[in-house]
């Protein structure tokens, strides 16, 4: 059995979404995703795939890093 160690990704997705003035449709139609997709990662409820990360770092022209961070949990 794996053991959680709870680590997770924490995220600027909203932050980057409304600056750029998109609704969370518009933008998960420009990353390929379901507007859902995009609720759910903004409330932190959701990881996206490394894939996902990168397609949206790009569509805001940022590093992955700008808006995604890993957050070290309890060993």
């Amino acid at each position: 059995m794996k053991k959680d160690i709870g680590d997770s990704i924490s995220n600027k997705v909203y932050e980057y979404r409304v600056l750029a003035r998109l609704s969370q449709q518009e933008l998960a139609n420009q990353v390929g995703v379901s507007k859902q997709t995009i609720f759910v990662m903004e409330k932190g409820n959701y990881v996206p795939t490394l894939l996902l990360a990168y397609r949206i770092s790009a569509f805001f022209n940022v590093d992955v890093n700008e808006i995604f961070s890993y957050v070290k949990g309890n060993d």
